[in-house]
């Protein structure tokens, strides 16, 4: 059956079959796209992902932060030689200690310990001595015999590698330079309650710690007077850095211990080619060249008077933990120089940090009777 066309040229009802495609601009919001669902609003087109680089940095670090501060408050060690209100671990002579860099080498540690001139003032609990590292007296030994075994020491080194490594790193000098390093140390006892930071062997790596090293302790000091290792353990050691508050004390105890008996040793303004030092045994008063086990010891006079002192106001800050560059060397026999370094003494503020007592106060290492051989 035919079908006539409309008498018009407009058409007169909707078209028989679907619509090919919308014949105006639609009056609602844009299409959703490919896989969602109809009738709900578009989320807003999302940012390019660079522009949100800074945030995310700043998120990163902030966690980075997190960790770095949890790792440094949750350390046993404390983090390093930090100079914060922290603990002073007391050392008895003849004990290893914790985290020993080698078995003890020590061979002598007989000296009686010197308690410090009283000062006629009142101090703070956190004050602490200082004296010189070339005084005369301030350092013991028994004469023709080595305190520690320096040979034991680095043979107990080369043998492990890695705590060469750290004994170094801590010493300032290259691995190589270990054996030598060592044997230009002088062996002596200690005649006096020390403060120094000591260093263990912990995991691979040398750890830190504020320590007082009882009087009779055997040391190998460098060439200004400063102890550079403990026989006991191995250990190195370096000066001492100033807590911020009175430090609280842990470890070992001994009767003869008092807080104001300690001290801090200074090194001395030249280099030291012969150390006069007391020998407990005899009653003598011996010299000891740098670097020398005792076989070059010989009976030297009383000094005039040994009085080890050393001006100063404050601890060393914790800047470094290398020995300090040696000064030049000149040809020398004679008795080192007592004479204090010309630096101003502490006022009288307490600012909370340790302070170290000018020489008007300083210890007397050798007691009135050491002067005198044949006496007690």
């Amino acid at each position: 059956m035919s079908v006539e066309p409309p008498s018009s040229g407009r058409p007169t009802g909707p078209p028989s079959g679907p619509l090919s495609g919308p014949s105006q601009p639609p009056s609602g919001p844009p299409s959703q796209p490919p896989g969602s669902s109809g009738g709900t609003s578009a989320p807003e087109p999302r940012r390019p992902w660079w522009r949100s680089v800074p945030r995310v940095a700043m998120i990163a670090t902030a966690v980075v932060a997190a960790v770095v501060l949890a790792v440094v408050f949750t350390r046993s060690d404390g983090g390093s030689t930090s100079a914060g209100g922290g603990e002073v671990f007391l050392q008895a002579a003849a004990k290893t200690g914790p985290d020993p860099f080698t078995e003890s080498t020590a061979k002598d540690s007989s000296a009686p310990p010197v308690s410090a001139s009283p000062t006629g003032t009142s101090e703070p609990a956190n004050a602490v001595r200082g004296v010189d590292g070339g005084a005369p007296g301030l350092y013991g030994g028994t004469r023709n015999v080595s305190s520690c075994d320096v040979e034991k020491q680095v043979k107990a080194l080369q043998a492990d590698p890695s705590k060469n490594r750290a004994f170094a790193s801590v010493a300032g000098v290259q691995p190589t330079e270990v054996p030598g390093y060592l044997r230009s140390l002088t062996p002596v006892q200690l005649r006096m309650d020390t403060r120094v930071t000591n260093h263990g062997y912990r995991d691979g790596a040398a750890t830190s710690y504020q320590a007082v090293l009882q009087a009779g302790t055997a040391v190998l000091i460098d060439s200004h007077g400063v102890p550079r290792t403990r026989c006991a353990c191995g250990n190195p050691l370096t000066p001492p850095v100033a807590q911020q508050t009175t430090p609280k004390r842990t470890g070992d105890t001994w009767s003869s211990y008092h807080p104001s008996n300690v001290v801090v040793v200074a090194p001395s303004t030249t280099v030291i080619n012969i150390f006069v030092i007391y020998d407990p045994d005899h009653h003598d008063w011996i010299a000891r060249h740098r670097g020398d086990t005792g076989g070059k010891d010989h009976k030297t006079h009383p000094p005039a008077k040994p009085s080890p002192s050393v001006s100063a106001s404050t601890l060393p800050p914790p800047t470094s933990t290398a020995p300090s560059s040696p000064a030049p060397e000149t040809p020398s026999t004679k008795t080192p120089s007592t004479k204090p370094p010309s630096t101003k003494p502490p006022t009288s503020e307490s600012s909370g940090e340790e302070t170290v007592t000018p020489d008007s106060s300083a210890p007397q290492p050798p007691l009135a009777s050491d002067t005198t051989p044949g006496t007690t």
